[in-house]
This record gives C-alpha cells, structure tokens and sequence, in this order.
C-alpha cells in the first residue's frame, strides 16, 4: 500500500500490527493505548469507538478477546481513510470497520442499542481552556468543537444495550461532569483506575467504566504509573507495550 504525503508507517508492537499515520495530524498516544486495555472485553462483544482518529484503538483491542466486531466512528473524512487502510494493512476488515460520520448521529447511523461496549477518548478540553492548536484535527482532538463530554455519553447511553458497558479516558479534573453526564442517561459508575505520569505526582488520566441501568457500586482499582523517577516506563508500562494486558 503507498502512503501518502506526510504519512508513516508505525509499528504497534503488538501481534504484528501497523497503523499508518500522519505528522500534521493527531497522534495516538498513551492514554488511548490505556484505554485499549482497560475496558472491560467479553467474547462476541459488539464494540464502538466513538472519535476514533487513528483506529489504534480497534486495532489494539483486536486482540484481546474472540467474535469481537467493532467499528470505528470517525467524523474527519482524510482522518477515517487513514484509519481503514490501516484496518487493510492488518487484514482486520473481518472484524473491524470505519465508518466517516458524526458520533451526535451514531444512534441514526448505527441504530438504537445495539452495541454491547462504546469506548471514547474524547476531547479533554471545553473551548476557552487551553491553546487552541491551527492543525483542525488536533483542535478536535483536543477540545470540545465538534462533540462535547455530553454528546459523547448521550450518544454512548443510545447506542448501549442494558447491561452494556462504555469505557473513557479523560482527566480527573472533568470527574464531576463525567460522573453528572454518565447518571443523568442512566449510565452507572462501577470501574474507576487513575493514571499517574509518575509516584508522587498527581494523576493526570482517569479510566473509567460504567454500565447502563445498572445498581451503584463503583470500584476504584490501584493507580497506574507510567514513568520511574528518571523518566523510563514503568515495568507495568514496558509490559503493556510489549504486548501484555493491564494489571
């Protein structure tokens, strides 16, 4: 497959995988490959990315359980296409397709409850906090321009039989939206785990899991660190990469 201007090809470091990507746009980074790990997978699973850029998280979670199918919504048109060569660069169309559309519309696109996980790694930034960047994708990556916290978890709570699971990455300072976003559509807190760049220092991610109409009782699991003292990965970080599972 030839690569266009700008792109490269990278290599995930995890069953062989490869994700074409490009250097004026928005690359993933560590709190999607977090994500990726941190939701809960079940086999058969009907999965949703919503915002899904790059498509590293379907295809990191591509090999994590059995009969998975998941899709991958991306609203930028250029920023999906790079994602479904690299879906065909994996050979993982069976499993996995990118759909170009806006995740306000998914419920139309896709239908009502029929998915059994979403999983988001939205924008962290509400406009008016923080640089807006000039690149248009890493805006939208960045800040709420084109879907809001809200929008995310309405179009999650839609889209998500009963008993079905949504999966997040955003920043403990939206902790009080995202718990009032998830109950006002009936979406229920139960997994929560904080990231930490280093011991010592506060967390700066937050992963959290919540299932639709279901009973209060939210766990908090250890807390994840991602750098020793002199700036290297944690082993728990090494391993990850190297393709293990979260612990």
């Amino acid at each position: 497959m030839a690569l266009l201007s700008g792109e490269r090809l990278d290599d995930l470091r995890r069953a062989g995988l490869r994700i074409v990507q490009s250097s004026d746009a928005f690359c993933f980074s560590i709190d999607a490959v977090l994500l990726a790990h941190f939701a809960t997978i079940k086999t058969g699973d009907v999965i949703i990315d919503l915002g899904t850029g790059s498509g590293v998280i379907p295809l990191l979670m591509s090999t994590r359980g059995e009969r998975l199918r998941i899709t991958g919504l991306e609203l930028n048109a250029i920023v999906a296409d790079r994602a479904r060569r690299s879906i065909e660069i994996n050979q993982l169309t069976h499993c996995i397709s990118i759909v170009q559309g806006d995740l306000k519309e998914a419920a139309k696109i896709f239908g009502h409850e029929c998915f059994t996980l979403v999983v988001s790694n939205p924008p962290y930034l509400p406009i008016g906090i923080g640089e807006i960047s000039q690149s248009s994708t890493r805006c939208m990556a960045r800040h709420e321009v084109t879907a809001t916290l809200h929008d995310v978890v309405k179009a999650s709570a839609d889209l998500l039989s009963t008993g079905g699971r949504l999966a997040l990455v955003h920043r403990p300072s939206r902790m009080a939206d995202i718990f009032c976003a998830l109950r006002e559509y009936r979406l229920e807190p139960k997994r929560l785990r904080l990231v930490h760049p280093a011991a010592g220092k506060e967390a700066n991610m937050v992963l959290l899991e919540a299932i639709k109409n279901a009973k209060p009782d939210l766990r908090v699991g250890k807390p994840i660190y991602i750098h020793e003292a002199d700036g290297s990965y944690t082993t728990q970080i090494v391993s990850l990469y190297a393709g293990g599972e979260l612990d």
